[in-house]
């Protein structure tokens, strides 16, 4: 499932300054503060803006020629540790074989991102950041994670500006490689963040006939059973929408309750049976339960599974946005918001819209849907902790 690969990573101490989150959390203006913090931020190679893959290429090539970056001598898999006041995770890194059947999507793609991605790595010729994987474990590569990181002295070892301390430590051994080999052999991985990327490594090695590099794709695999992963919730901003609409057209098929506050409707939907909703744009907020049995069976489709058709995400885009409020789920009329409750209301605010507030979906849902060979609704799900981007990259020149 993983093979290893020389790892390109950053020679200076200040890793704290080079690095960044993902480039789909990064906001326009969090992607210039970090690029004015410091000259050699990985968000100048992950966020060159459209049009502009040449300069990430150039970038990428001026800071290994001036040693800025440099390849791991030798191939390694590559043991990731994320730990913070309370949690703990680890994982391995390494180049995951593109188009296995072994690995899972469980989420529809965009073809605007993909489409991003896809010309910024036929450009850089390199992979910038993993894609993130979940396996049900607890066997032999698990235990040579745990001895490596116990016993082992890190490459390097950081704490970022959220406060989470960042490890990782390379596995060279060829006993230790062959255990991770034998015992991944087994298994399936389901993609929990990066679909957008592993679809780019698809599409990208779909361009050549001939074996190469595009047959893997920089990927972060996590055992799931040691280290259960935090699945957060996406919400949705729908602009132009206001929210007196929104509820006014939502009481045809749902029940809605009005609360004073948003806090309050969050405790309440917090309890509620699914699929349920908060609508809002700050202040006053509605909470949307119990749709009508007989409109929201019509409007479901029919070919997929119970389970599927059970899905809040699902649910929200098969029957509230186009059969209650006209709309279709697209890049622009649906924005999304990660998490943050807050900033999705001031969102609606600020573009006289409305905020659609879910609670995050059932990971044991998820699993189940991508082994029945289903993906939920894009956006469908965060799962965390996400790895830091720009610890370690892979060039197709070394990987």
């Amino acid at each position: 499932m993983l093979r290893p690969f020389r790892g390109v990573r950053y020679t200076s101490d200040d890793l704290g300054a080079v690095t960044s989150p993902p480039y789909d959390l990064i906001s326009p203006a969090e992607a210039r503060r970090l690029a004015d913090a410091h000259p050699n931020n990985v968000v100048r190679l992950i966020l060159p803006g459209a049009g502009h893959y040449t300069e990430a290429r150039d970038t990428l090539a001026a800071w290994l020629d001036a040693g800025i970056l440099a390849a791991d001598a030798t191939p390694a898999l590559y043991v990731y540790e994320q730990s913070g006041a309370t949690s703990v995770q680890r994982g391995l890194i390494g180049a995951v074989g593109v188009g296995s059947a072994a690995v899972l999507p469980h989420e529809n793609v965009m073809p605007g991102p993909v489409a991003d991605r896809l010309a910024l790595m036929r450009t850089t010729q390199a992979n910038l950041e993993p894609i993130f994987l979940l396996y049900a474990g607890g066997g032999p590569a698990t235990a040579v994670v745990e001895r490596v990181a116990a016993t082992s002295p890190p490459l390097l070892d950081l704490t970022s500006n959220d406060g989470t301390r960042h490890r990782l430590w390379a596995i060279t051994d060829s006993a230790d490689l062959d255990t991770i080999a034998g015992d991944l052999a087994g298994h399936h991985a389901m993609i929990a963040d990066g679909h957008h990327r592993y679809a780019t490594y698809q599409r990208l090695q779909a361009e050549h006939d001939e074996p190469g590099p595009w047959d893997g794709g920089l990927a972060y695999l996590v055992d799931s059973t040691a280290y259960p992963p935090d699945l957060k919730a996406i919400h949705r901003v729908i602009p132009a929408l206001p929210v007196s609409e929104a509820v006014a057209r939502a009481k045809g098929a749902w029940q809605v309750h009005e609360y004073a506050s948003l806090d309050e409707a969050l405790t309440a939907l917090a309890t509620a049976n699914n699929p349920a909703y908060v609508v809002t744009a700050g202040g006053p907020a509605h909470l949307l339960t119990d749709p009508d049995p007989l409109q929201l069976s019509l409007a479901m489709p029919d070919d997929r599974s119970e389970r599927w058709r059970s899905l809040a995400t699902a649910v929200l885009n098969e029957f509230l946005l186009p059969k209650v409020w006209g709309i279709e789920d697209d890049e622009q009329q649906v924005q999304i918001v990660h998490h943050d409750h807050a900033r999705a209301a001031a969102l609606a605010r600020e573009t006289d819209g409305t905020a659609v507030l879910m609670r995050p979906l059932d990971a044991s849902d998820v699993f189940a849907v991508a082994e029945e060979g289903e993906r939920v609704p894009r956006k469908s799900t965060s799962f965390g902790p996400k790895p830091a981007t720009g610890l370690i990259l892979r060039t197709f020149a070394t990987g």
